[in-house]
């Protein structure tokens, strides 16, 4: 395996993979599906009934930190070192994650971030997703192989992981700018939240750009040149430090991933997003236009 590892990987190049028979140690496929109760789908459930061939399935919220109440936080180093290990994972594996969503692109660019804040940078995202797949006619099945568990050591980058206290102190020190990705109804406190007892709004200073916006109408990543202009018209620079939020964190690594292609790595999340911020911030530090009408 090459030094560099493409960010982005096609279907076309995935499946002649396949169909070489390359996967396995040195290639990791992961399904990694996962949806809010409110969507009704089980991603588990439909990866057993169909999935790309030589994937394994990633389940976001038992890969996580099962003491906290919030929405699958980052689990300890050691956690994911075993959960990924007894997934056939290596230190020298190239890891390629997909999900099944409807959008091409939802939750896979969360286990995308994982692998990289854990000290893997061999992690690619496959454009498109299971969606694309299917649409460009390569092979699916309903059965699958549990591998040999396998050693995989982590290293946590903390730098790339931001608290509740950090966004807070941020408020006044404005020493990185907070992006959330979700839908801009919501950013306002206009639409509901899918969560039961969270309201809309938004964390002061925060700018919003929707998580889908980084997609086109195929589920693709949006070339760089339209990233890199997106980024501008949202008024975020992505010469300095960012930091992405939306629900629980899931989709603001859509935000990482985008800033990545764009040449601008290492932007953080906010892990407890406004699941986390919603339940602990005072009053005045939730902004919603919706609030300030009534």
């Amino acid at each position: 395996m090459g030094v560099h590892t493409q960010t982005l990987v096609s279907a076309k190049w995935l499946a002649n993979m396949v169909k070489r028979n390359l996967v396995g140690p040195h290639l990791r496929i992961l399904d990694t599906s996962w949806y809010l109760p409110k969507m009704k789908r089980d991603g588990r459930k439909e990866f057993e009934q169909s999935h790309i061939p030589g994937a394994l399935f990633f389940d976001i919220d038992e890969c996580s930190d099962r003491s906290s109440k919030f929405d699958h936080m980052l689990p300890t180093e050691q956690f994911f070192a075993d959960y990924v290990g007894n997934l056939g994972v290596r230190n020298d594996s190239h890891v390629v994650v997909y999900d099944a969503s409807d959008f091409g692109v939802f939750s896979c660019s969360r286990v995308w971030w994982m692998f990289r804040v854990f000290g893997h940078p061999h992690v690619s995202v496959l454009n498109g997703g299971f969606k694309n797949w299917i649409r460009e006619g390569h092979p699916v099945t309903g059965t699958w192989n549990r591998p040999e568990p396998t050693k995989f050591t982590a290293t946590k980058n903390r730098s790339w992981v931001k608290s509740f206290e950090d966004i807070t102190n941020n408020i006044s020190a404005q020493s990185f700018q907070v992006v959330d990705v979700r839908p801009f109804a919501r950013f306002k406190g206009e639409k509901p939240e899918p969560r039961e007892g969270v309201q809309p709004g938004h964390i002061p200073g925060s700018k919003c750009m929707p998580f889908n916006e980084f997609l086109d109408g195929e589920g693709m990543m949006l070339p760089t040149n339209e990233l890199k202009k997106f980024f501008e018209k949202s008024r975020v620079d992505l010469s300095k430090p960012m930091c992405g939020t939306c629900g629980s964190g899931v989709t603001a690594c859509h935000m990482v991933l985008a800033a990545h292609l764009c040449g601008a790595p290492g932007a953080c999340v906010y892990d407890g997003s406004w699941f986390e911020w919603f339940t602990k911030a005072p009053p005045e530090h939730i902004i919603s236009e919706a609030k300030s009408k009534i």
